[in-house]
């Protein structure tokens, strides 16, 4: 485990984003339906890699894809009706409450973004 300042200051503003987005955005159909999904998983990949020291950033990036996955799948089980989640609560927001094949999608090109960036770096030599 090692603290990165640099990824750590990425993570809030994708999270200042993602709120916004939430929030700020949320009359902007394409904004709110797709961007907020793509920018999520690298979200998750940039607060990852603010405390964790991670070499391999492809295995990284492949888990984070199928936690989304497992996420959305446990949507369509209406997880967040079985864990009793107040509706409009952060849990109930975090968790979502509706299945999507375009979510999974938006979260597999997020991912494929995080992809294209990583092996850019590694190709010109120098870290993401």
């Amino acid at each position: 485990m090692k603290f990165n300042l640099k990824y750590f200051l990425i993570t809030i503003l994708l999270f200042i984003v993602e709120v916004l987005i939430a929030t700020t955005f949320k009359d902007l159909f394409f904004v709110r339906a797709y961007l907020g999904d793509v920018i999520v998983v690298v979200l998750i990949y940039y607060f990852m890699l603010a405390f964790f020291d991670l070499k391999n950033k492809t295995k990284l990036i492949v888990g984070i894809f199928i936690f989304s996955v497992i996420v959305e799948v446990l949507q369509y089980f209406k997880i967040a009706d079985v864990l009793n989640l107040k509706p409009g609560s952060i849990a109930a927001v975090v968790v979502g409450n509706s299945f999507s094949w375009i979510d999974i999608l938006c979260y597999a090109v997020g991912c494929v973004i995080l992809y294209l960036v990583e092996l850019k770096s590694s190709i010109i030599g120098r870290p993401t």
